[in-house]
């Protein structure tokens, strides 16, 4: 019974090791994955439209931070790692994204204080005038 079951063992030996080489060679053909060209852009394109809306003087920290992940990621593509490649990407899009949002903020403030101010001193003219007559 026990030389049955090495015969047995023996027969299967070939087939595994050739089922083994068989997923080994087909890992090994396997392209790596793409580089992520669409991620880079839309972080290359966040980056421009935050410095095109002042991110540089309200947010700057924010838009550092963006360009130095798309830099990373740029060297992760030149090292063939693409997953994270898409992950710097993407988060210096985020990044990029809210450098405009706190830029948008930020000029909003200035705006409303402005405004502020202008009603203030419309007040006040409207009051020496009143005294006036």
């Amino acid at each position: 019974m026990k030389q049955v079951s090495t015969q047995r063992s023996r027969q299967r030996l070939p087939g595994a090791l050739g089922l083994a080489m068989a997923v080994v060679l087909l890992s090994a053909c396997t392209s790596a994955p793409m580089a992520p060209t669409s991620a880079l852009n839309e972080a290359r394109e966040a980056i421009a439209t935050a410095e095109q809306a002042g991110a540089r003087q309200f947010a700057g920290a924010e838009l550092d931070e963006a360009q130095q992940k798309l830099m990373f990621a740029e060297r992760s593509v030149s090292s063939e790692q693409m997953i994270e490649a898409e992950r710097l990407a993407r988060e210096a899009m985020i990044v990029a994204e809210l450098a405009s949002a706190r830029t948008e903020a930020a000029k909003a403030v200035a705006i409303n204080e402005e405004m502020r101010r202008s009603a203030d001193a419309l007040d006040e003219e409207m009051r020496r005038t009143g005294e006036q007559r």
